[in-house]
């Protein structure tokens, strides 16, 4: 039995679509521009559907409607941090240019779903491309799946 308390980091992404395009945050992450969704943590009192609308506004200047979801992913990065991921699929809805981005964010950018592929040496972790992958192929639940119980 491990004695030690195993605590994952919860996070939620948006995969948000218009046109054949996906929206995505290049990001400056360990001195590197990577790619992501709109993604972060859940913060205190908040439920995931919140968040996932919030984080995608913080990073990318985009208020979106959460139209599914999408998964729940687990991963270990390579310095064995936990991770518990939930992603959810999104429509745009308003846009607002002149809003600033979180910090480390370099800017929110619209690419296929091939341009991404084809920049796979940038996609910030295997989560990004495994939700994308997901997405694609039309993975989508209903967002009732997700609650918060009070």
């Amino acid at each position: 039995m491990r004695s030690e308390r195993w605590a994952p980091r919860v996070t939620v992404a948006t995969v948000v679509s218009r046109a054949g395009q996906l929206l995505l945050v290049e990001e400056e992450k360990a001195g590197r521009r990577v790619l992501n969704q709109p993604a972060g943590h859940l913060e205190p009192g908040e439920s995931l559907l919140e968040a996932a609308v919030r984080e995608t506004r913080e990073e990318t200047g985009w208020d979106v409607r959460l139209t599914a979801f999408i998964g729940s992913y687990q991963w270990a990065a390579p310095d064995g941090t936990p991770f518990l991921r939930f992603a959810f699929a999104a429509e745009p809805v308003l846009h607002h240019p002149g809003q600033t981005l979180d910090e480390g964010i370099v800017q929110a950018l619209w690419l296929t779903p091939a341009a991404i592929q084809a920049d796979m040496a940038r996609v910030r972790s295997p989560l990004v491309w495994q939700t994308l992958s997901d997405w694609l192929a039309g993975q989508r639940h209903p967002l009732s799946l997700v609650r918060q119980v009070p």
